[in-house]
């Protein structure tokens, strides 16, 4: 398997595939860089170079007990960057991807990044304070810690049945493949890194980097997203970015780029076009 060493020997785990200006796939918690497969083969069909990888402790890459924070995901995200030498590269995040894109370009800076796109993104930051009063309490994020120690495999059976895609919605459209999918995904990180997680995505503040990025930047959101609703996240995001547009999607969940691809693909293709 094609993988990367970082500098504390964690091992990340990447696809890379076709030739042309590069599109990096970011992908949500707790999945992997199979999340993206729909808009790989899309971006690839349309002549681009598709890169994912699985962040550390998730999917095929080391199951880490250390370094699960946003600012060493960023880390390896530029150290991932540099070995494979991109350029103009478009970075594309979804959920804690977009946290990761946003981290990774206000820590790193954009001279190896043309454009990026935040989905269903949690910053500026997800967790209720006196600063952030629109938020979830922390209880929420207490409740996902709880519900992964329990019974990681059935909470990870939970989430994608309900909310992620919004298969509890009447008249969904229920798929029990995609929920299967993200099972597998899940199951396929490691506990604590995954635990460890929850509080990266839910009570880092992005602000400051949001602010930093000097290159155009889609935010693109589901108006019916019931993991990060999108008042207290895109909303926002887009009013600190220099360069931010701001694309809302009428009903559509966290869980869009699989639901919608038909939808989704066709505006990311525009934007990175454009």
């Amino acid at each position: 398997m094609p993988t990367i060493i970082t500098k504390d020997g964690t091992e990340i785990f990447y696809k890379d595939w076709g030739t042309g200006q590069p599109v990096v796939f970011h992908h949500g918690w707790p999945l992997s860089a199979d999340d993206w497969d729909n808009q790989m083969l899309f971006f690839l069909h349309n002549g681009y170079r598709v890169i994912a990888h699985d962040r550390r402790g998730h999917g095929r890459s080391t199951q880490t007990a250390t370094g699960n924070e946003m600012d060493t995901y960023a880390d390896d995200v530029a150290a991932l960057a540099a070995a494979l030498d991109l350029k103009d590269a478009v970075h594309i995040g979804h959920s804690t991807g977009g946290g990761e894109v946003a981290r990774y370009l206000g820590r790193h800076g954009t001279s190896r990044a043309a454009k990026a796109v935040l989905i269903g993104a949690v910053p500026p930051i997800m967790v209720k304070s006196d600063k952030n009063p629109g938020g979830l309490p922390l209880e929420v994020f207490d409740g996902f810690r709880a519900a992964l120690v329990a019974n990681r495999a059935q909470f990870y059976v939970d989430v994608p049945a309900g909310p992620f895609y919004g298969f509890n919605r009447d008249g969904a459209k229920v798929s029990q493949g995609v929920i299967d999918n993200w099972w597998r995904q899940g199951m396929m990180g490691g506990t604590k890194a995954h635990y460890d997680c929850i509080k990266a995505f839910s009570e880092t503040d992005f602000t400051e980097d949001l602010k930093k990025i000097d290159i155009p930047v889609l935010v693109m959101h589901g108006d019916d997203d019931q993991i990060v609703p999108i008042a207290d996240s895109a909303l926002l995001a887009a009013k600190l970015l220099k360069h931010g547009t701001l694309k809302v999607y009428k009903g559509l969940p966290h869980g869009m780029c699989t639901t919608h691809p038909e939808i989704v693909n066709p505006d990311l293709l525009a934007f990175v076009r454009g």
